[in-house]
C-alpha cells in the first residue's frame, strides 16, 4: 500500500436515543444558530420538534427546502443569512444534501466573493462556521467526512470539492430518524454506500488485504441486511446496520493507502447536473457499464469481488468471466431491491451524451483506477440507455 495519513475530527455519536445529546453538543459554540433542513419531512416525523425543545433559549435562524442535488443559490441564501444574523453555529438536520449544503453555507459565509470559486476551485476555503449534523437518512457518509457536491443550475453543473475545514464538529446518528425515509430513497442510500465501497475496491495498490476484506464484508452485510429492511422499513435494528454502514463507507478508513478509482461519481455528476435525477438511481445505472467497460484492465480484480462478496463460483472459468458473473450478480442485487437499471428509467436519450461527456472532462481524463477520456464516458453512458 501507499503512505497515508488519516485525519479524522468528527464526535460520531451513534445509537438510539443519542438525539438527545444535541443541547450539550451544540453549547460550546455560541448562541446563534442557522437550522438546516429540507422538504419537511423532519416535521412530519417529530424530529423538528424535538430539535426546538432541544435548543430552548438559543436565537434561531431557519434555512429549509434543500434540494435533493443541492444547488449553489441555496447556498449563497444561507450564506446571507448567516452574515445577517451573526450566525456562531450552523446545524444540519437531514441527509447528505442538506450536510453538504451546509458545508458549502459555513465556507461561503466566511469568504468574500462567489462560493462558486472555491467549489472549482479558483480559490481556496480558509475558514468556515463550525456545524455540526443530526443524520436523517444513511446513504452519503457526509455526517464523518469534509467532502460536498454542489449543483450550479445555471451553468448545469454538479461538483464534488472538499475542504479540511468542513469536517463536522460532531454528527448525530440516531436509526430512529431514518424510520420515515421511504422505500425508494432508502434503496438510493444503499446504492450509494455500496457504490463508494466500489470506488475504492478498485485501486491500483498493493498489499491492502486488511482494506479489502472490510469493503468486502461490509458489502455482504448490506447484500444480506437490504433485502429484509425493503419488507419491513420499520425495523430500526436493520436501519442501525444499514446507518453504520453507510458512514463506514466514507469516513476515509476504507481508503488507507490507496485512491480508489471515483469516475463514476464524477459520470453520474454530469448526468444529475443536466436531468437532475437522483444519485443512487444513476449510480445504480452507471456503475455496471463502468465495470464492464474496464473488466480487461485487471480481471483478477473482478473476479475476487465477485468471488468473495457474491459467491461467484470461480471453478473452470477465467477470471473475465468470473468478474463478468459478479457484474451481473451486482447489477441483479439492485435491481431486485428496486434500483433502476437504464438511463431509460428517467426518460433520458442519447440526444445529451456528448454534452454529459464534456462535463465529466472539467479536468481533463480522469479515473484513478485506469483513466477515461470523451470516448470512454460516451462507451459507457451510450451502454447505459
Amino acid at each position: 500500500m501507499n503512505q497515508f495519513m488519516y485525519w479524522n475530527p468528527v464526535k460520531w455519536i451513534f445509537g438510539k436515543g443519542t438525539a438527545m445529546q444535541l443541547r450539550d453538543n451544540v453549547a460550546p459554540f455560541g448562541e446563534n444558530i442557522l437550522l438546516v433542513y429540507g422538504g419537511g419531512s423532519i416535521k412530519k416525523s417529530g424530529l423538528y420538534d424535538e430539535v426546538i425543545d432541544q435548543l430552548d433559549g438559543f436565537n434561531i435562524t431557519e434555512l429549509s427546502g434543500v434540494e435533493p442535488n443541492p444547488r449553489l443559490s441555496t447556498v449563497k441564501r444561507g450564506a446571507e443569512l448567516c452574515r445577517a444574523n451573526d450566525v456562531s453555529f450552523i446545524l444540519a438536520v437531514g441527509g447528505g444534501s442538506v450536510i453538504d449544503c451546509t458545508k458549502a453555507i459555513a465556507a461561503a459565509a466566511k469568504f468574500e466573493g462567489d462560493p462558486w470559486d472555491f467549489i472549482t476551485r479558483k480559490a481556496t476555503v480558509e475558514e468556515a462556521l463550525p456545524f455540526g449534523t443530526i443524520l436523517t437518512h444513511a446513504a452519503t457518509a457526509s455526517e464523518m467526512n469534509s467532502g460536498s457536491v454542489i449543483t450550479n443550475w445555471d451553468t448545469n453543473e454538479k461538483l464534488g470539492w472538499g475542504s479540511p475545514h468542513t469536517f463536522p464538529k460532531f454528527s448525530i446518528c440516531d436509526p430512529k430518524w431514518t424510520l420515515t425515509v421511504p422505500r425508494d430513497q432508502t434503496v438510493y442510500g444503499v446504492v450509494d454506500m455500496m457504490s463508494h465501497m466500489l470506488e475504492q475496491y478498485f485501486h491500483n495498490a498493493e498489499e491492502t488485504d486488511v482494506q479489502d476484506r472490510l469493503i468486502e464484508g461490509t458489502m455482504k452485510t448490506l447484500i444480506e441486511k437490504a433485502p429484509a429492511l425493503m419488507n419491513n422499513l420499520q425495523d430500526e435494528k436493520l436501519r442501525e446496520t444499514v446507518m453504520f454502514a453507510g458512514t463506514l463507507g466514507l469516513n476515509g478508513m476504507l481508503q488507507m493507502g490507496y485512491r480508489g478509482d471515483w469516475a463514476t461519481h464524477n459520470i453520474e455528476h454530469a448526468v444529475s447536473a443536466v436531468y437532475d435525477i437522483p444519485h443512487g438511481g444513476g449510480l445504480a445505472i452507471i456503475f455496471p457499464n463502468w465495470m464492464n467497460h474496464n473488466i480487461d484492465v485487471k480481471p483478477e480484480r473482478f473476479k475476487q469481488l465477485a468471488v468473495r462478496v457474491f459467491d461467484v463460483d470461480p471453478e473452470g472459468k477465467s477470471d473475465r468471466e468470473a468478474g463478468l458473473e459478479g457484474i451481473e450478480a451486482l447489477r441483479a442485487f439492485w435491481t431486485s431491491i428496486g434500483a433502476p437499471s437504464r438511463l431509460a428509467d428517467y426518460d433520458i436519450d442519447d440526444s445529451r451524451l456528448e454534452e454529459m461527456a464534456e462535463k465529466t472532462l472539467f479536468n481533463g481524463p480522469f479515473g484513478n483506477f485506469t483513466k477515461l477520456d470523451r470516448e470512454d464516458v460516451v462507451a459507457i453512458l451510450r451502454a447505459s440507455l
